[in-house]
């Protein structure tokens, strides 16, 4: 009998090790399907009166995280210049991606974000036009400081910038003094024609959006960023106190918003 015994266990421990290997490979097959689906690109887009350099912070975050980041950087000559940009970089993703955007970023994310490779789009501290609106119109309804301020100047070939004097308090009111002072001093000039660009078709009525409010921000209502969420049924978050410039003094909270978002998107 213990000679027909030895047999059988061995049988029965080639068949047990028959169902480790499956296991394992279903479980290898499993977690391959989910890393295939899981979106990791990241498209971040800047403001008026900025440059890309300001997602440091955010883009050091993400990078670490796993996702594949790519940064916008918009010439601001028109705003249809400037959704072609975006959509520049879209077409050299490798799947499908999250856009994002801060301030007048938001309006041209609206536009290009119809690209049928993103599959949602987040806001920070942004516009968010419908179709058939503008920027400029949207933002007297809830006029900001910086619209009551007089600050944004005028060149005489029809480029705004913000007075250096007046950024700090206006804008990044909650970044060191010197940081602000060379954001000030390094802006990129906003064709004003483009504030006034009428969206054709808003992407967040057919995509997820979310939507950071900035709880003090004085370039952008925050009253008129909570409208916008609410109209749009974005996923909010606000950050008290912080100024406009969110993207640059608040890195942490907004890459958990943009992070939230992949994850939502991916399930």
């Amino acid at each position: 009998m213990s000679h027909s015994m030895k047999p059988m266990r061995a049988v029965r421990g080639i068949s047990q090790s028959l169902c480790i290997v499956f296991l394992l490979s279903t479980c290898g097959a499993l977690s391959a399907q989910n890393q295939e689906h899981r979106v990791r690109n990241i498209v971040l887009v800047h403001g008026a009166w900025a440059d890309g350099s300001g997602w440091k912070g955010v883009y050091d975050i993400l990078v670490k995280d796993g996702y594949n980041v790519s940064i916008v950087q918009e010439p601001e000559t028109s705003f249809q210049d400037d959704v072609t940009a975006v959509k520049r970089i879209l077409a050299l993703q490798d799947g499908p991606s999250i856009l994002v955007a801060h301030s007048y970023g938001g309006a041209v994310i609206t536009e290009a974000g119809n690209d049928p490779s993103i599959v949602g789009l987040v806001y920070i501290a942004a516009h968010m036009p419908d179709a058939g609106e503008k920027e400029s119109d949207d933002g007297k309804r809830f006029p900001s400081d910086l619209a009551k301020s007089g600050a944004i100047k005028k060149t005489s070939d029809g480029f705004t910038y913000i007075d250096p004097a007046q950024f700090h308090e206006l804008f990044a009111a909650d970044l060191p003094g010197d940081k602000a002072a060379f954001m000030a001093r390094s802006q990129v000039l906003n064709f004003a024609d483009n504030f006034s660009a009428a969206i054709t078709t808003a992407a967040w009525r057919t995509k997820p959006s979310w939507m950071l409010v900035a709880g003090s921000d004085r370039t952008i209502s925050p009253d008129l960023e909570r409208w916008y969420a609410k109209r749009a049924k974005s996923h909010t978050v606000e950050v008290a106190g912080a100024s406009h410039s969110v993207y640059v003094s608040h890195p942490k909270e907004v890459a958990d918003v943009i992070e939230s978002a992949a994850r939502a998107v991916s399930k």
